[in-house]
């Protein structure tokens, strides 16, 4: 009972393994870091994995996560001494967030694990303050107020080196205006703005001249440009009169020359068709001669082609009854002697099967055989016997018996009775004249008495 037991245990042991093993493996989500701490396999203090999954040995490690949630620190920094040692307001907000990059999450793993955001976010505004007023120091007012491109460039620049350390990254910076307690910065925004009042007012009055040239530069201009186009209207309108005069001459010219050719065409187009209308009916009566010609033809020719046709049409269709004809008689005397064939065959084979069968029922020999056949066609022989006397027309015997008895006692009716049977041929000489002899039970043939040899 304790060995049946042993294997159960086994399996149930096997499983709880299993299942201890699969509930410590451990899926890292994709907006946070798996930190695995205790033992690990490279030599450091901590694993940590971003997306993916490892088992969690029992005992000997443990996890926790880290959140990539980025985190938004407004960092209002005041009284910040610039290059010129004058104090400024700059306001800022910093987006930074946990790096993924290998070191800086084994930074986070290290200085951030346990934190909770207030207290991250608190760590990263101190470094974001202190690295803010490094950068505004190296950097002059105008500087800080024209090139904020640069400005933002050294923040990052800085920032991100001592972020690094945490394992934190910067994301965004954004800086708003910047403020000095002196107004040094208004002051240069006032001096840009007059000077660019100043520019933008000579750039007007420059334009304003430009324009009163141009306007009288134009009208000249317009003037110059008027007059000539008078006179070049006026010559070119003596030139158009002109051109007139020529081109009405001309039309004149060319109209009389058109005039005369269209007479001239019409004179010799009229003619054309008279020549024409003449010629074409000399050959509208040549084709009426030919149609007529060709007409009595056609009637003749298509009457006689007809005749011909119809007669040739007649001899076909007779002789193709013919040959219908004959091959109907042809099928049917073949198909009469295929038939009659074919009954004759049947009757033969049939009569061979039966001789074969009498054959057999005779136990194998053919002469019982040709017995029990004789004893069935041996009603019709005596029939024949008797239909050779039957046809014989007596129409009267007259007998003259005188009584006397012949030498073998018999009288003249009774030899004459004798002498008619005789005409009978007897069933021995029917069979020897088809080559076959009497059977012993038939009777016997009566022997002819021996003639006596001379010596």
């Amino acid at each position: 009972m304790e060995i049946a037991i042993l294997p159960v245990i086994a399996v149930v042991v096997a499983v709880v393994l299993v299942a201890a093993l699969l509930n410590r493996y451990r899926r890292c989500p994709s907006d946070k870091i798996l930190v695995i701490y205790g033992t690990t396999t490279h030599g450091g203090s901590a694993k940590c994995i971003h997306g993916g999954g490892t088992f969690v040995w029992p005992i000997i490690q443990d996890y926790a996560y880290l959140s990539l949630t980025p985190i938004s620190i407004e960092a209002n920094l005041t009284n910040a001494l610039s290059r010129q040692n004058i104090r400024v307001d700059v306001p800022c907000r910093f987006t930074v967030g946990i790096s993924t990059e290998g070191d800086s999450m084994n930074n986070a793993a290290e200085r951030l694990l346990g934190l909770t955001p207030n207290e991250i976010q608190e760590m990263a505004r101190d470094i974001l303050f202190g690295q803010l007023r490094l950068v505004i120091a190296s950097m002059s007012i105008e500087e800080l107020n024209s090139d904020r491109d640069k400005f933002q460039e050294n923040i990052m620049k800085n920032v991100e080196i001592e972020l690094k350390k945490v394992g934190l990254k910067l994301i965004n910076v954004n800086v708003t205006d910047i403020k000095d307690e002196s107004g040094y910065i208004e002051a240069l925004g006032q001096e840009a703005a007059a000077t660019a009042i100043n520019a933008a007012k000579v750039k007007v009055a420059e334009q304003e001249k430009i324009g009163e040239i141009g306007r009288a530069e134009a009208q000249k201009d317009t003037r110059i440009r008027t007059s000539a186009a008078n006179a070049e209207a006026v010559a070119g309108e003596n030139a158009a009169k002109v051109e007139i005069a020529n081109s009405d001459a001309a039309r004149r010219e060319k109209e009389a020359e058109a005039q005369r050719r269209a007479v001239a065409a019409e004179k010799v187009a009229q003619a054309k068709a008279l020549e024409e209308a003449y010629s074409a009916e000399q050959k509208a009566e040549l084709a009426r001669a030919e149609r007529e010609r060709a007409s009595q033809q056609a009637n003749i020719l298509v009457a006689q082609e007809v005749e011909k046709r119809r007669v040739v049409i007649e001899a076909e269709a007779a002789a193709e009854q013919k040959r219908v004809n004959a091959k109907g008689e042809a099928d049917a005397i073949f198909a009469k002697m295929e038939a009659e064939a074919k009954g004759l065959f049947e009757i033969l084979t049939k009569q061979a099967q039966g001789y074969d069968k009498m054959i057999q029922a005779a136990g194998g020999d053919a002469t019982k055989a040709y017995t029990l056949l004789l004893l069935e066609k041996l009603p019709e022989l005596v029939k024949t016997q008797v239909e050779a006397i039957k046809g014989i027309n007596i129409d009267k015997v007259t007998v003259w018996d005188g009584g006397n008895g012949a030498a073998d006692g018999k009288t003249s009716t009774a030899n004459f009775v004798s002498g008619l049977m005789k005409a009978v041929p007897p069933l021995s000489d029917l069979f020897d004249q088809v080559g076959m002899s009497l059977p012993e039970y038939l009777g016997k043939k009566k022997e002819e008495p021996e003639t006596p040899v001379e010596e």
